[in-house]
């Protein structure tokens, strides 16, 4: 998993809702757990992966990849599986930022809503075999990339398992 910038394109109607709406809050105000104004966080570019894909994929064998954008971590990673796997992901794997804290409890969305709406600080997934995960860490650190091994892809029902 290669981490995300922020919110990137995911899930502005409800972000939007919770911060204006529910918290009452305005664009110059300080986004509470994140030390940073509304603007700033809702303004955040959209993190652009494509320099950091093309040089992976010139030293790996990539068997898929998801940018986490609109449906979020559930609703893309899928869209990579073929039938007959899923995708088993280890919520423990990274911190997720707190602007997405915020928003949840603010708002208080379940976390299976968090999961599909937000990209939950995993902007981009990339599937490779076991035996190249070192590999292709290594060569997206390289790019810049902060580099995250999400999980495993397992047999079964095509979708998304979120474990601890």
């Amino acid at each position: 998993g290669l981490a995300s910038s922020g919110l990137h394109s995911n899930g502005y109607s409800l972000a939007r809702r919770i911060v204006f709406d529910v918290m009452k809050l305005e664009i110059g105000d300080v986004l509470p757990g994140t030390g940073r104004t509304v603007g700033d966080e809702l303004l955040e570019p959209t993190r652009i992966y494509v320099r950091s894909v093309l040089a992976l994929l010139s030293r790996v064998d990539v068997h898929g990849m998801a940018h986490i954008t609109g449906g979020g971590l559930t609703g893309n990673l899928p869209r990579v599986l073929p039938e007959g796997c899923r995708a088993r992901i280890s919520r423990g794997a990274w911190k997720v930022p707190p602007v997405f804290e915020t928003l949840q409890r603010a708002g208080q969305v379940a976390d299976t809503e968090m999961f599909r709406v937000f990209n939950m600080g995993i902007g981009y997934i990339v599937v490779v075999p076991p035996v190249a995960a070192a590999a292709a860490a290594r060569a997206l650190s390289e790019t810049g990339e902060t580099v995250l091994s999400l999980g495993e892809i397992v047999r079964g029902e095509r979708g998304v398992e979120l474990g601890p």
